[in-house]
């Protein structure tokens, strides 16, 4: 038995950090994705006789998940394409994607970008279009891309092409605990919640739930800590005003007085918060929602079924949590887009099978698959027309519903530029001055604007 292979493995180093990434960058512009060109015939689907194998780089969160449960399934429509998914952790992911799209021979046939990276990754030459001449003859014809929400397949573009398409989305939601809601005597939310009316409400759901004296419940959590995610936070409020980070042409940033008021909201959440939340990143809400000690969570909306539906990670039951969008501003309802999108590595010499995979994951059926059975939350407009074959699922279409089109409606996502990364690193520096009460919002907005003037200079 042969396994079609036309060049050989070799193993990336990875070293250094944020200046690895800009010299890679800055390499792989210089060489336009140079390298072995793919396989004239794209290397087939593989024989009984002739095995293809696919690697696929991914964030380590899901890794397991994918090579244990999605493998075997894809195996079954195509037995001769032996598929091997590598995880990396997420403060690692980016460094290791570019320097494997910049190098001269590929490791990987696929990659995954996070909502704000490929068009860093696509500037380096490494992604194919997926929708472009040399992978259109091997595009199925009922794909279907107007199905994708506008606004999640926009993830994977740039320039006027096609990286990556949907295939791990997400989104920032709000989960509500009913049971501390009920018990401060507070209506449950809904989509037309709007920000002055939650901060309205949060002082009652500070509760003694115990009746010893002592608050044991509290209001919200969320990030707070300089951290890369914080400022989706205070974005999201800002953009549900009509408020954007930059202009039109994103050649300057636009942050005003929406954008101060934006981040006023968000610290005064701190004020019905946990004692200590202002060092809460991602874990510390979580765990402090799943114990059911917080009324309201503003996170990634992933986390629902670990936090509503599996025992052996929350307290709380699906009868008790609830899912939508943040509270509404002038604009409509708040939330955020994260998508994972997935590309193929332009120097693979199988991008038929690579090409394949990546359709079979995010095609309708893909999708539905992945939603029924792994909870991963939708892009396809079509999935979410259909009945979910677990009712924990229901309240989720339900809320997803509202949130892409109020997504795409107000453009609720990272800046998608090649600097975007460094943009967010700047919005997280200034924000994590200013929850703490270092500096002013109006101070923090200042520098945030010369920060990233400074970048697109």
């Amino acid at each position: 038995m042969q396994r079609r292979r036309l060049r050989s493995r070799r193993p990336i180093t990875l070293a250094g950090g944020a200046m690895i990434i800009t010299t890679v960058l800055l390499a792989g512009c210089a060489a336009g994705g140079s390298g072995e060109e793919p396989s004239a015939d794209g290397g087939g689907l593989g024989t009984d006789d002739e095995r293809i194998d696919l690697k696929i780089l991914v964030n380590d969160a899901y890794a397991s998940q994918w090579q244990d449960n999605l493998i075997p399934e894809f195996a079954k429509d195509y037995p001769n394409i032996d598929v091997t998914i590598d995880g990396v952790p997420y403060n690692d992911q980016l460094a290791k994607t570019m320097l494997e799209l910049t190098n001269t021979d590929a490791t990987y046939d696929i990659v995954m970008a996070d909502d704000n990276w490929t068009p860093q990754l696509a500037s380096t030459g490494g992604l194919m279009d997926l929708r472009g001449d040399e992978l259109e003859q091997w595009t199925a014809d009922d794909y279907d891309w107007d199905d994708f929400y506008p606004a999640a397949l926009a993830a994977g573009e740039f320039d006027g092409k096609q990286y990556a398409v949907p295939a791990r989305s997400n989104i920032l939601m709000m989960l509500y605990n009913k049971s501390l809601y009920e018990s401060a005597g507070v209506p449950l939310p809904t989509p037309d919640l709007t920000w002055d009316e939650y901060l309205d409400q949060a002082p009652d759901l500070v509760q003694d739930t115990d009746g010893d004296g002592t608050d044991d419940a509290w209001a919200v959590g969320t990030y707070f800590v300089r951290d890369g995610l914080t400022p989706t936070i205070w974005q999201t409020i800002m953009n549900s005003n009509g408020g954007q980070i930059l202009n039109e042409d994103n050649t300057e940033a636009v942050l005003g007085d929406d954008a101060v008021e934006a981040m006023d909201i968000h610290r005064q959440l701190l004020d019905v918060a946990p004692p200590g939340a202002v060092s809460w990143q991602f874990n510390e809400p979580l765990e402090a929602f799943r114990q059911g000690r917080l009324a309201t969570l503003f996170t990634w909306g992933s986390v629902y079924r670990g936090s509503a539906v599996d025992p052996a990670t929350t307290t709380l039951t699906p009868e008790q949590v609830g899912i939508q969008t943040l509270p509404a501003g002038s604009e409509g309802p708040g939330a955020h887009r994260g998508v994972w999108s997935m590309g193929v590595n332009s120097k693979t010499d199988v991008p038929e099978a690579a090409w394949t995979f990546v359709q079979w994951l995010t095609s309708k059926k893909g999708e539905q698959w992945q939603t029924n059975t792994l909870g991963v939350f939708p892009a396809r407009a079509s999935t979410l027309e259909t009945t979910p074959e677990q009712e924990w699922l229901s309240p989720v279409y339900e809320a997803l519903e509202v949130a892409w089109p109020a997504i795409e409606a107000e453009q609720m996502w990272r800046p998608h530029i090649v600097e975007s990364d460094a943009v967010q690193q700047v919005l997280a520096t200034e924000t994590g001055e200013f929850i703490p009460g270092n500096i002013t919002a109006k101070d923090a907005v200042k520098r945030m604007n010369d920060g990233i003037d400074d970048l697109l200079e």
